[in-house]
């Protein structure tokens, strides 16, 4: 491959990395090239595309990316999914395929900025996706927002984005406190009414 075009590769790589919501890299091995198609179409409705790349190139674009810590997951046939939207229906997705076809083997990857081991993505393939956590808040989920942001960390940053709109409607939702009533004003001291004028009295003379 000529230079430039490996140059172009690299770019492609780093732009998915820093576009995508989350990034999942998976060995391949053995998977068939049917089975590869497969598991595309069952990516498509979850956002995520997923891609083979040598993985010289792939080091590289993470390298200049600063993310020294996905580099030992680039060994071996490795394909990487990036995800566009919610990352829980992407794990949920690998894993129901992963369940039917023991060649994909997830190895780790990227939340936002965060890295994933193996076992972080397992666990987000177990919780409920976005709709159904938002829908449960709407529900009367009484716990302050702050606390339930605590508690949805590390789900994706547009959960976190639809948590916090959440937040916002309920906010504005809520009755305005009603106005202080002004003070009176105090009353004026009355004056004291003006003195008659003396009559002078004609005296007889």
């Amino acid at each position: 491959m000529a230079r430039p075009e490996k140059t172009a590769v690299v770019e492609e790589i780093r732009n998915k990395l820093n576009e995508a919501d989350a990034a999942v890299l998976t060995e391949y091995r053995g998977l068939s090239v049917s089975a590869l198609a497969d598991l595309r179409s069952v990516l498509r409705p979850a956002g995520t595309e997923y891609k083979v790349f040598k993985n010289t190139l792939a080091r590289r674009a993470v390298e200049e990316s600063g993310l020294a810590e996905v580099l030992p997951l680039l060994e071996g046939p490795v394909a990487i999914a990036f995800v566009h939207g919610d990352a829980v229906v992407a794990a949920k997705a690998l894993r129901d395929f992963g369940r039917t076809n023991e060649a994909l083997v997830v190895k780790g990857g990227l939340l936002g900025p965060r890295f994933l081991t193996a076992a972080d993505i397992r666990a987000l393939a177990d919780v409920q996706p976005r709709d159904v956590l938002l829908a449960r808040l709407a529900g009367g989920f009484q716990a302050p927002m702050v606390k339930a942001a605590g508690l949805f960390q590390a789900f994706t940053r547009n959960f976190a984005y639809g948590l916090k709109a959440y937040a916002d409607q309920r906010a504005a939702d809520e009755p305005a406190p009603a106005p202080e009533p002004e003070p009176e004003p105090e009353p004026e001291a009355e004056l004291a009414p003006a003195p008659e004028p003396a009559i002078d009295t004609p005296t007889e003379e």
